[in-house]
């Protein structure tokens, strides 16, 4: 049952989002409720695990996804990973319930909750992780779902700004994560998580190490704005509030410390380690806290303490006690509520006044008296103040601070640095406090001050309670959680520890008084010195940021037109030349490498080389005469397919036939906006170069043909054909490859295929070009009876369904089948014009394209819940009445989807081209097409 539980917990989040972005409930109470319900079943799921877990077990679900890479689909909870499950499932409930009445009317309510409940999902599967390559793939995934909450108001600037920020910071620290990944997994021999964690002391004397840790690093340091990489952190607060405190409370942000945290049995413990994480989050803790006392922003206020409490569970982790350890799950746990809590309480603020800004709030005690309340109880948590949860975690801090051993020199500096953050910590409390919610004002305020709606609150005062139930009683509320978590990283070295509220007066609890009455005379100090509403910071980091950016894509700029400047013949120029670069060397050492024997040339094979080389020598001569050209190209397909024949390859052969029918289909649609000869040239240097690299390509490619034809035939191929009978149930291996053996490829080129025809659809559908030549007069009509294409269809019909159902065993398949049904179509919007097949097939080629895809995906995943490897094959004979045995192989479902991607991909690319509309007349309207002649049915359309 854990087994199933685990998969369901990840899938629900993904599950819903689908849901929201396809359904788009149009009511905003309908939306919330289905957002709401994937984490409070998560939470359900987690329930049901807990026990099992608070036990010491690890429940697991490992599905083989890509073994040959070490990749597999493996999912674990034990106590770290239950802790977090449960930060992200529970407080997404809580945003949830909040984001139904922060956002306005006039949002897009599905794609928010959407975007949240992929970022949520993302989240868990990062946390559940067996497979370090499968963390690095959600690690991405919250990267990208975290650049659509951000981005979320796309027309803000800001948003976009520190959308691409975050993108880019995070996606950087992502790739030098994969990195370190990759190289654990080589050190090791495993990705496995079980595997990697219990190899620390190989790990740590391996000479890789600090190359490993570095990279690991970088990603941690990046994804938890650690200094120097902090600056995307308070531009992130262009999100929603929602999203912050989501996001940047509790879930994206403390992924970095959660891979720490991961991590910290393979490779804490040394020196590096200490210095290095130590140091960073020393750097971080202080550099936040200070920024933070000079912020007008609410939110930009609580992102650099944010920035700055990040730095001290760095610090934590950096220490690499066991005590230092549970410090950190603590504070974590801490920090989650109360600047949750914080956010939200900011975003309410917003909300009621229309700005965030201290500097036009205060005295707002009167008008959000329930409001100031819980968000300067929070703000006390924040500022570490006793009976509040983050007076434990803080004096948890100095304590460990003081007690650093065998190295004097970072002991003092340690503790300096604790008892400064816990000055600075409590002069930004204050400040947020004070300037929100004492003194005058507020000014400049448009708006009618008051309550928000009751529910809006509720998830403020839950949170609220926690800090004040953790702060009195913590070892009734936190204790079992932290425990476990703790149990989750340090296995059985999980120390004594006390979660005492009063340890006696010692020299943490002396600290902590100081940095109080520090912290208070810091801020009054601050006051009377300067005036803080003054104070203008810029931000370097989004200085060198924004030069960067500029710099890189002006250099973008200039090398893309030096490549390419529009022309079509510049662009395939280098293409050649890469290939010659990349290819030409390969293709020298095949030939180097001997061949195998060759086979006489019949006399038919001698006649289809002269046809092929005729027909490419009059291309060279009629290339200025386009129709001509294309045709006599036509003729050079032929012959390809004729030589697939004389090879004994009839798959290809059909394939190239009816290719080479699409294609020139497609290009005689484009030859009608195009002239109808080309611009002569006079530039005869041009002429030679490219003779010469045309010369050199086609004898490369035809050296390699040869180095091909003449190998060895004990080859792969093979075992290929040995085993594909008795594995892939099918007699025609080539169809096996491509569904069976190789299936995994051609689900990833059918999908680049349907990208393709989409990626032509949004440039064309709205496209308006004119023809560069009119020719005058009626147009010629066609020898053909448009009547016949309605005969073809049908046929034609029968044709692909009977080449799609014997293709697992007889020439044919799905890609076959779905070209020959793609003919006759193409015909009827030739001889009858675009408009009058779609009014009467009416057919939807784009969802044609997504429905392949599903139908090509679930053929893959239903392997995977049953056990087996993605896209594995089943064969079954059943006994049909009058039929007898049947034979069914369920890779004709993957085949499936191959056949409707490939049908609807090469129909929408044709009917996209065949119904480009002229441009506007300069009056606004669109310019009339010539009249058509009388009998349209029989005559090429224009």
């Amino acid at each position: 049952m854990l087994v199933f539980q685990l998969p369901l917990l990840l899938a629900l989040p993904f599950a819903f989002a689908v849901v929201m972005l396809v359904w788009r409930p149009a009511s905003r109470r309908t939306t919330a409720w289905l957002a709401g319900i994937a984490p409070l079943i998560g939470l359900g799921l987690l329930a049901a695990l807990t026990p099992a877990v608070l036990d010491g077990s690890v429940p697991q679900s490992i599905h083989p996804w890509v073994p040959q890479l070490g990749l597999t689909f493996s999912l674990r909870l034990d106590g770290l990973a239950w802790m977090f499950a449960l930060m992200v499932l529970a407080i997404g409930v809580l945003v949830v319930m909040y984001a139904r009445y922060y956002l306005s009317q006039n949002e897009d309510a599905p794609k928010f909750f959407g975007y949240l409940l992929l970022f949520m999902g993302s989240m868990l599967g990062m946390v559940v992780a067996g497979n370090l390559l499968l963390l690095a793939i959600f690690w991405e995934l919250t990267s990208i779902s975290s650049f659509l909450l951000i981005g979320y108001w796309s027309r803000q600037n800001e948003a976009r700004e520190g959308a691409r920020m975050a993108l880019t910071i995070t996606g950087a620290g992502g790739l030098a994560l994969l990195g370190g990944v990759i190289m654990i997994g080589q050190v090791v021999g495993s990705y496995e998580l079980d595997a990697v964690l219990a190899a620390g002391d190989l790990l740590r004397a391996h000479p890789l190490y600090p190359a490993i840790l570095a990279l690991v690093l970088a990603g941690i340091f990046t994804k938890s704005a650690q200094f120097p990489f902090h600056f995307w952190l308070p531009h992130a607060m262009a999100a929603p509030t929602p999203v912050s405190a989501y996001l940047h409370s509790a879930t994206m942000v403390k992924a970095g410390v959660f891979l720490l945290a991961r991590l910290h049995p393979a490779l804490a413990g040394t020196e590096l380690f200490f210095y290095v994480v130590t140091s960073v989050g020393a750097a971080t803790l202080l550099v936040g806290a200070w920024n933070a006392i000079f912020q007008h922003d609410l939110k930009g206020l609580l992102a650099y303490s944010t920035i700055s409490h990040l730095g001290l569970i760095t610090m934590l982790f950096g220490l690499s006690t066991p005590m230092a350890v549970v410090a950190g799950l603590f504070h974590i746990l801490n920090h989650a509520t109360f600047k949750a809590s914080l956010f939200m309480a900011a975003g309410i603020i917003d909300h009621e006044t229309g700005t965030r800004d201290m500097r036009r709030l205060g005295n707002l005690r009167r008008y959000l008296p329930f409001t100031s309340a819980l968000a300067i109880i929070a703000a006390l948590a924040m500022a570490g103040i006793p009976l509040l949860n983050g007076f434990l975690s803080k004096e948890m801090f100095f304590a460990l601070a003081l007690e650093i051993e065998g190295h004097a020199g970072m002991r003092t500096a340690a503790s300096v640095v604790a008892f400064l953050a816990g000055v600075f910590g409590v002069a930004y409390s204050l400040r947020f406090v004070h300037d929100t919610f004492f003194g005058d004002g507020p000014r400049a305020v448009d708006r009618e001050i008051h309550e928000p709606p009751r529910f809006m609150k509720i998830p403020v005062e839950v949170l609220v309670v926690l800090c004040l139930a953790v702060g009195v009683v913590p070892a009734w509320t936190i204790a079992p959680v932290l425990a476990t978590a703790a149990h989750g990283v340090l296995g059985d070295a999980v120390p004594e520890y006390s979660l005492a509220v009063w340890h006696g007066f010692n020299v943490p609890l002396m600290m902590s008084l100081g940095g109080v009455i520090g912290g208070g005379l810091l801020y009054l100090g601050l006051r009377r010195l300067i005036n803080l509403h003054a104070v203008a910071r810029h931000a370097f980091g989004r200085h060198l940021f924004r030069v960067n950016t500029r710099a890189l894509l002006t250099n973008a700029r200039r090398f893309t037109f030096h490549v390419t400047d529009g022309s079509l013949q510049r662009s395939l120029w280098w293409v050649l030349i890469a290939l010659l670069a990349v290819a030409g060397l390969p293709t020298l050492t095949a030939l180097g490498a001997g061949a195998g024997a060759s086979q006489p040339m019949p006399a038919l094979g001698w006649a289809v080389w002269l046809v092929a080389v005729a027909a490419t020598v009059t291309t060279v001569f009629l290339h200025r005469k386009r129709l001509l050209a294309l045709l006599v190209v036509g003729a050079v397909g032929l012959a390809v397919s004729l030589v697939f024949v004389l090879m004994s390859a009839p798959d290809l052969a059909l394939t190239q036939l009816l290719v080479e029918l699409v294609t020139i289909a497609l290009m005689l649609l484009a030859l009608n906006y195009l002239p109808q000869q080309s611009v002569r040239t006079d530039n005869n240097a041009r002429r030679w170069r490219d003779g010469a690299i045309a010369l050199v390509i086609g004898a490369g490619i035809g050296t390699l043909a040869y180095a091909m034809m003449t190998r060895p035939l004990d080859t792969v191929a093979t075992e290929l054909l040995a085993r594909s009978l008795p594995e892939g149930y099918g007699r025609n291996v080539v169809n096996v490859i491509l569904v069976d053996f190789r299936g995994f490829d051609t689900f990833g080129e059918i999908t680049v295929f349907g990208i393709a025809g989409l990626v032509v659809h949004a440039l064309l559908r709205r496209a308006r070009i004119a023809a560069d030549e009119v020719v005058p007069g009626v147009a010629d009509p066609l020898p053909m009876p448009s009547n016949l294409s309605h005969l073809l269809f049908p046929l034609a019909l029968a044709v692909s369904v009977y080449l799609f159902l014997r293709g697992h065993n007889a020439p044919g398949g799905g890609f076959i089948a779905g070209l020959v049904l793609a003919v006759p179509l193409l015909l009827q919007y030739v001889l009858l014009g675009s408009q009058h097949v779609e009014s009467r097939l009416g057919f939807d080629y784009v969802r044609c394209i997504g429905i392949g895809l599903l139908v090509a995906a679930a053929t893959g995943v239903v392997p995977m819940l049953l056990g087996y490897p993605f896209l594995t094959s089943g064969h079954a004979e059943p006994r049909v009445p009058l039929v007898g045995e049947l034979p069914l192989a369920s890779a004709m479902g993957f085949d499936t989807g191959v056949y409707l991607v490939v049908f609807g991909g090469a129909m929408l690319i044709l009917s996209m081209m065949g119904t480009v509309r002229p441009p506007r007349a300069p009056t606004g309207k669109a310019v009339p097409p010539a009249p058509a002649p009388a009998e349209p049915t029989n005559v090429e359309p224009a």
